[in-house]
């Protein structure tokens, strides 16, 4: 068996737009791109998805359906004089494509110079990243691109399909060779690829490479294909916006109420070894999501979180799988917070009012005669610890921030409050006018 130099991956790069494999929803049959490609019109545009969703696969594809010249740079690596090649080229033979890998690293001066070209049609870009673009792509770079398009890792099933034209193709595959391959063990290479392209035929290329050849054959056993995905594990960039997501699945997750997927998308995020973003998303948790309903949750999980301060991983799961799981199960309110939310906005729109003189600082000199403090009844002195008095301002009298919810322990809340109104209420009617 001979030995190839150049990847699997790169000589299995798909030619046309009917090549592609996944991504149907960007560039199926059906799709608008599809339709635009194939009459030959390329707008520009910027694909975003994780490593190894196939963004450089599918620029390649629509150049060669479209029969445009070709180029390609990085921005982590190419200056202004890379893009005045293309551009110099452009104007001899006409429009060209010009992919841009990384193009949230584009600078000013690489900007600048590009901008004017792809406005009057020299150039058609297609940008690809692995950043949000709508975080990190200059405005500039967007507003010239008609589609920004997500990928999305490719299913078992499409990497599969990858796999089997890879066997099969004698010119840039391995079909040359006699492979024997059970259909599950394309399923294994596919599942160890975690849904990337890039990585599956690779992968399967050395697996073929590890394999005995007996006669002729060359029999992939399991064995070979668990030793070649050993300790293959899982990463993610922190600062990357998978890495965002991921804590965002899991707090909607655990306010969903679902166990499972919460341990799911706290294993990936404790793989990518952030244990200080976990446990702050625990503790906002607590208190956003829990709140009232359950409020020693918040000692609970603060409890949880010096735990792990102190035990690291790998010991640092086993509080984390507790307080995560009893996060799902409780009780959830949120009544807390948006109440809150609810004053800071009328504070923001300017509904404040004059503090009542009776709640005013009454502890120096000359209070007494601004009229500070007078009238003010100290609740402990009353029945119960508690008396009727306006407290809000009197423009705001009546307003009505907290609403109460009826789960876990903010029941006994919701009746404390339910009667501490209808005691106000009384008292209004006893005084006629107002709450003193």
């Amino acid at each position: 068996m001979l030995f190839t130099a150049e990847p699997l991956a790169v000589r299995m790069r798909p030619r046309n737009i009917d090549e592609i494999v996944g991504q149907k929803h960007i560039i199926g049959p059906h799709t608008a791109l599809y339709k635009m490609i194939q009459k030959g019109y390329v707008p520009s545009l910027l694909l975003y998805g994780e490593p190894g969703t196939g963004k450089t696969s599918l620029a390649y594809a629509i150049a060669g359906t479209a029969g445009r010249e070709f180029f390609a740079i990085n921005a982590t690596t190419s200056g202004k004089k890379d893009i005045e090649e293309v551009v110099e080229t452009a104007k001899l033979i006409g429009n060209v494509i010009l992919f841009i890998d990384e193009i949230h690293r584009f600078n000013k001066a690489q900007q600048d110079y590009l901008l004017p070209h792809v406005e009057n049609g020299l150039i058609t870009l297609i940008g690809a990243t692995t950043e949000n673009p709508f975080h990190e792509v200059n405005p500039a770079i967007r507003s010239r691109c008609g589609q920004i398009q997500q990928l999305k890792r490719l299913l078992p099933d499409d990497i599969v399909a990858l796999l089997r034209r890879a066997l099969q193709d004698p010119d840039r595959g391995l079909g040359n060779f006699r492979i024997v391959i059970e259909e599950e063990l394309l399923f294994r290479i596919a599942e160890a690829s975690g849904g990337d392209a890039r990585v599956a035929l690779n992968l399967l290329e050395a697996v073929v490479y590890a394999s005995r050849e007996v006669n002729g054959q060359i029999y992939v056993k399991e064995e070979t294909i668990a030793e070649c995905t050993a300790n293959r594990g899982f990463t993610h960039d922190k600062n990357g916006d998978v890495h965002y997501s991921l804590l965002s699945a899991f707090q909607k997750s655990v306010r969903g109420s679902d166990v499972d997927a919460a341990l799911h998308y706290l294993a990936r995020l404790l793989e990518g070894g952030d244990l200080a973003a976990v446990c702050r998303r625990l503790l906002v948790i607590a208190y956003e999501d829990i709140g009232l309903a359950n409020p020693m949750m918040g000692v609970k999980v603060q409890a949880a979180v010096n735990a792990v301060e102190r035990l690291g991983l790998p010991e640092a799961r086993i509080p984390l799988s507790v307080v995560t799981i009893e996060l799902c199960l409780s009780a959830k309110s949120n009544s807390a917070y948006k109440a809150l939310d609810a004053a800071i906005a009328d504070v923001r729109a300017g509904k404040i009012g004059d503090i009542p003189d009776h709640l005013k600082d009454a502890h120096y000199h000359g209070a007494s005669v601004l009229g500070h403090g007078k009238g003010y009844r100290y609740p402990h002195d009353y029945p119960n610890g508690w008396v009727a008095q306006q407290y809000l301002p009197k423009e705001l009298a009546g307003v009505k921030y907290y609403m109460p919810k009826e789960h876990g322990e903010e029941k006994y809340y919701a009746k404390v409050y339910e009667r501490l109104e209808q005691l106000k209420q009384q008292n209004f009617k006893n005084e006629g006018s107002k709450i003193l």
